[in-house]
């Protein structure tokens, strides 16, 4: 699969570079570049539960966020190319620290290498759910080839107005590439499956974070996502949003997400009938939650 690299179309910006010679708009190669593998404890209740999530954190990205909090990997592409072999030791390492799952975290423009690897560590013995936690921004093509890889789709759906999409993060038609990626997420999963003590085993969970000011446009996204797929999918409703550097285009992202704005959300998407779904506690807008890129791991 590696010819894919050649003309790359993995993301929704289909930029064609030949990432052998040269960087795509993801600012990534053709090798696998990684910043962080370890346990992981702080997703979702049915993601980490007790022995944490196996995560493996990709370098670089597809979306510009300029509030992403993990810009370290995001923008500067911090990290280490390993191959492919290196990454389905990885998986397996993790297995042998009895994490719940295999959680990919950012990994869209190494679907092929992931792909492989995925086929040679279930060939040394992995047997555990991979989690495919993306921005939502991608291609139905490259979903599909994820297709009898990838059991839980653990996705964002950041804007339902396409200019705040323009403007946060780079990305045009947001809106439209999300909605058509999550349909093809749920072709592939149906609804959720939970296995003992309610961990997670195949499904989709959608993240909803919430930016400050911008809670209309979260409840936009809400009342879709509801009234396209009902309880059949679990929402996490985020109020973690953390502002890690001063941000001098954009003053609204300098300050947390109020209380009073928060709880507005979490009744709104009651009064629409929403029962599957996480929130959050007050206290984790914190550059705590935050993981160490170290390479750790890795």
């Amino acid at each position: 699969m590696h010819e894919l690299y050649k003309n790359c179309t993995l993301c929704p910006k289909k930029c064609g570079v030949d990432r052998s010679k040269q960087l795509g708009a993801c600012q990534a190669s053709d090798q696998v570049k990684v910043a962080r593998c370890a346990l992981h404890y702080f997703e979702e209740p049915s993601i980490s539960a007790t022995n944490g999530s196996g995560t493996i954190f990709f370098s670089g990205c597809s979306l510009k966020c300029c509030y992403c909090q993990n810009q370290e990997i995001s923008l500067q592409n911090y990290g280490k190319e390993i191959t492919i072999e290196h990454l389905a030791d990885l998986m397996l390492d993790l297995q042998a620290k009895n994490a719940h799952n295999i959680n990919l975290v950012t990994p869209t423009h190494y679907v092929p290498s992931i792909i492989e690897a995925i086929k040679l560590a279930r060939k040394k013995g992995l047997s555990l759910p991979i989690v495919y936690n993306t921005s939502g921004y991608e291609t139905i093509e490259t979903l599909k080839l994820l297709e009898g890889y990838v059991n839980i789709y653990l996705t964002d759906f950041k804007y339902f107005d396409n200019h705040l999409g323009t403007t946060l993060s780079k990305c045009s038609h947001y809106f439209e590439v999300a909605s058509r990626a999550l349909a093809e997420m749920y072709r592939q999963t149906g609804p959720n499956i939970f296995g003992q003590n309610g961990i997670m085993q195949k499904g989709i969970i959608v993240r909803c974070l919430v930016l400050p000011t911008k809670g209309e446009d979260i409840k936009k996204i809400i009342s879709y996502l509801y009234q396209t797929y009902q309880d059949n999918i679990y929402l996490s409703i985020m109020n973690q949003y953390t502002p890690v550097v001063k941000n001098q285009q954009f003053s609204f992202l300098n300050q947390t997400v109020s209380t009073n704005e928060y709880e507005s959300i979490i009744d709104y998407a009651i009064s629409l009938g929403v029962k599957n779904a996480y929130i959050q506690e007050e206290g984790t807008a914190k550059e705590s939650f935050i993981p160490a890129f170290d390479l750790e791991g890795v």
